[in-house]
């Protein structure tokens, strides 16, 4: 047990040195990445969306919270989750765990605040390996990070 939860703390640092330099870290409590956004919510997903396509990644859905809330009878800010993946990749992840499949094809959140700035948000690789105690997938983990990094670089302010 003591040697699991060091292997996790390893990885955990290790991912978190792996970063991109002025890449926005997770906090260490929930995991959540999360900066503004240079664009407007229609840049920012579309941009996105079309860096997700260039890369060749799968693109799975585009769910609009804040349509699904006025369906609803809820008012909600402009929130768009953009859900995507890699199978051959990500897929390895469920193999060391199946619980992973919790945080697995990846979710971006882009919505908007009260005083209209943009703002992105994920769920840190290097914490769900951490929250799975996945310590035999680094590489992977690696890469995963290297992607989402590279696919929100050019939206942070």
């Amino acid at each position: 047990m003591v040697l699991r939860l060091i292997c996790s703390a390893l990885l955990v640092v290790g991912a978190l040195a792996l970063s991109p330099l002025g890449a926005a870290r997770a906090t260490e409590d929930d995991g959540i990445v999360k900066f503004k956004s240079a664009y407007s919510m229609p840049e920012t997903i579309k941009r996105m969306k079309k860096d997700i396509a260039d890369k060749g990644i799968m693109f799975f859905d585009e769910i609009d919270q804040a349509k699904l809330a006025a369906d609803a009878g809820v008012t909600l800010l402009p929130s768009t989750l953009l859900v995507f993946g890699n199978p051959p990749l990500g897929t390895l992840f469920l193999t060391s765990d199946p619980d992973a499949g919790l945080d697995w094809p990846v979710r971006l959140l882009v919505y908007q605040d009260a005083k209209g700035d943009v703002w992105v948000a994920y769920t840190d690789f290097a914490w769900i390996a951490h929250r799975h105690g996945i310590t035999n997938r680094e590489q992977e983990f690696k890469m995963a990070s290297e992607a989402i990094g590279s696919i929100t670089s050019t939206e942070k302010k």
